[in-house]
């Protein structure tokens, strides 16, 4: 075992086990360990230290994953039996016609934030949930079980978006400290870089499909893009009046959609910059945009009374065709992206829109209010099918599962973020029946402090 450490991961094994022995009272023990590993001048009055409670950290992570892999063994086993019973057919059949919807009550209520919660992202592979938080933190929660396994801190002031890029291997945070972060998820989450350029509080961030670039929004009214493995900003741009609120890219990467305290959205070109479409229609600062996956179209078309395009016409399955806000104004709009028409204004809600998501299905829009509820609408006639008392305040974020399970996947670990999905054929293929499908699982971060998961 000890040809596989480096020299510096065997010193921080000894003297954890120092630490361990001393604060146990084993005196005699430590001494002798002490000696016989070259650390005479060893010293345990740093309660700072890296290797300080190290190997009691070590130890229960260890009991939790073993819990973790009888767990999922156990689950594996059902799973198997199910597969083999001979009315799995009928039943499954059933199942699927039917999309889960949310439903109370909430499988968990997550609770250690000391502020209210900004915003909640999906892990693409693992049963991992990260929330952000006023409270300037980033909490990293199993939402399988419950459990939060670590707290992030770095930033000094509020985060205010957080994401992870497509093959889950980093995750970005921004923050009104006005940087960006970003974290190694396989290096216990380090901050590997902080980027700078921002000349207010930086309100959104998100990768690009390909997870080469990132995009971000400021309250200094500029949307900026920058280049993961250097952490240069390689182009701004500007066309808003207000402060962005929030950008988000089209699951190709050819487009952004924005959304500002400039009562507009914007759809902008990402190669040029350019504003390709300017949506005005709302009376109030909006607080979201997302870009309707592909698989949507056939609903948004069915509400507007639009004709399909002939099979084969690129517009049928092109990303970033249609958009949807939500406002202070209290209604949230679906949009023609290329025409800029509205197309729907969906009114229900008692106060501020703050969160929309678009069911993996493709047949429902999601959206999170002030008015403490999360709502389902039927995409293909713009009713409220059903309204969910969620939280005990503001429900201020939302996110939708990424991972894929069925099909041809080979993922069999549930992901996370209910945005985009990087590749519009993947999109399609969730509301399908025969391919992999977006994982039956849902975040909600409040102002009451709390992130709630929802599953079948």
């Amino acid at each position: 075992m000890s040809s596989l450490l480096s020299e510096r991961q065997k010193d921080e094994l000894h003297k954890s086990m120092l630490s361990y022995l001393h604060s146990a009272g084993l005196h005699d023990s430590y001494e002798a360990l002490r000696r016989e590993t070259d650390n005479e001048d060893f010293q345990v009055d740093d309660p700072k230290a890296r290797w300080v409670g190290l190997l009691e950290k070590k130890w229960t992570s260890v009991i939790r994953l073993q819990k973790k892999i009888m767990d999922l063994e156990s689950r594996n086993a059902s799973l198997l039996a199910e597969l083999a019973s001979p009315h799995r057919a009928s039943s499954s059949s059933s199942s699927t016609s039917t999309p889960f919807i949310p439903r109370a009550p909430a499988r968990h209520t997550l609770t250690s934030h000391r502020a209210p919660i900004t915003k909640v992202a999906f892990h693409p592979t693992w049963t991992v949930l990260a929330s952000a938080s006023e409270d300037s933190t980033v909490k990293i929660w199993d939402w399988e079980s419950g459990e939060m396994e670590r707290t992030l801190k770095g930033h000094t002031k509020s985060v205010g978006d957080v994401d992870f890029d497509s093959k889950g291997g980093l995750m970005v945070t921004c923050s009104s400290d006005l940087t960006i972060k970003l974290w190694d998820t396989s290096n216990e989450y380090t901050n590997v870089k902080t980027l700078h350029g921002h000349d207010h509080s930086v309100s959104s961030v998100r990768f690009t499909p390909d997870g080469e670039k990132l995009v971000s929004a400021s309250r200094d009214k500029t949307i900026k893009v920058w280049e993961v493995t250097s952490g240069y900003c390689v182009k701004t741009f500007t066309g808003h009046s207000e402060w962005v609120r929030g950008v988000v890219p089209s699951d190709d990467g050819k487009w952004l959609v924005s959304c500002s305290n400039d009562q507009t959205s914007r759809i902008w070109d990402f190669s040029s910059g350019e504003t390709k479409m300017e949506l005005r229609g709302h009376e109030h600062v909006l607080e979201c945009a997302i870009f309707a996956p592909v698989n949507c179209y056939p609903a948004i078309r069915e509400l507007a009374g639009l004709v399909n395009p002939p099979a084969g016409d690129s517009r049928a399955k092109s990303p970033g065709a249609f958009v949807a806000t939500g406002s202070r104004d209290k209604s949230i709009k679906l949009w023609d992206a290329i025409s800029g028409q509205c197309l729907r204004t969906f009114v229900g809600h008692d106060n501020w829109i703050r969160a929309l998501v678009f069911h993996p299905s493709g047949k429902f829009l999601l959206s999170a209010s002030d008015d403490k509820t999360i709502k389902i609408w039927d995409l293909a006639n713009g009713r409220c099918t059903k309204t969910i008392d969620a939280h005990g305040h503001f429900v201020t974020s939302m996110s939708w599962g990424r991972a894929l399970i069925g099909g041809n996947s080979t993922n069999s670990e549930p992901v996370v973020n209910g945005d985009s999905l990087p590749g519009g054929k993947k999109k399609e293929e969730e509301g399908s029946g025969s391919g992999p499908r977006r994982i039956n699982v849902l975040a909600t971060g409040s102002v009451d402090q709390t992130v709630k998961i929802w599953t079948p």
